[in-house]
């Protein structure tokens, strides 16, 4: 299997991991604010706790994106995903208040009953 082969796979798992943790993001957010819970919410929470510790262990960096610059993802071309860079920029900036907030009003909903 070639570079870009390799580039192409670790580049579309990337994108699906992308959405299905956006995904996740926004369904604790939601459970925050309108107190729903059931089963999708322990999925969507547990995938974002170890999306997480994973970023944690990896200083706060995305493990796919060494990955794919260690396959030929550059800025200025092929980089992580298949979104735009424009799109993915701010992913921490958007996601991490989200995760935050989310997480906080459950605790306050589950707390304060």
């Amino acid at each position: 299997m070639t570079n870009a082969q390799r580039l192409t796979l670790v580049r579309a798992a990337h994108t699906v991991i992308y959405v299905v943790m956006a995904g996740a993001s926004l369904v604790v957010l939601a459970a925050g604010i309108t107190g729903a819970t059931g089963p999708w919410l322990w999925v969507a929470g547990g995938l974002v706790a170890v999306e997480s510790v994973v970023f944690a262990a990896y200083g706060f960096k995305c493990p796919m994106t060494a990955m794919a610059v260690k396959y030929g993802a550059t800025p200025d071309g092929a980089w992580d995903t298949f979104f735009p860079e424009r799109c993915t920029r701010h992913t921490f900036r958007v996601f991490g208040p989200v995760i935050l907030v989310g997480f906080a009003l459950l605790a306050a909903r589950w707390t304060l009953g």
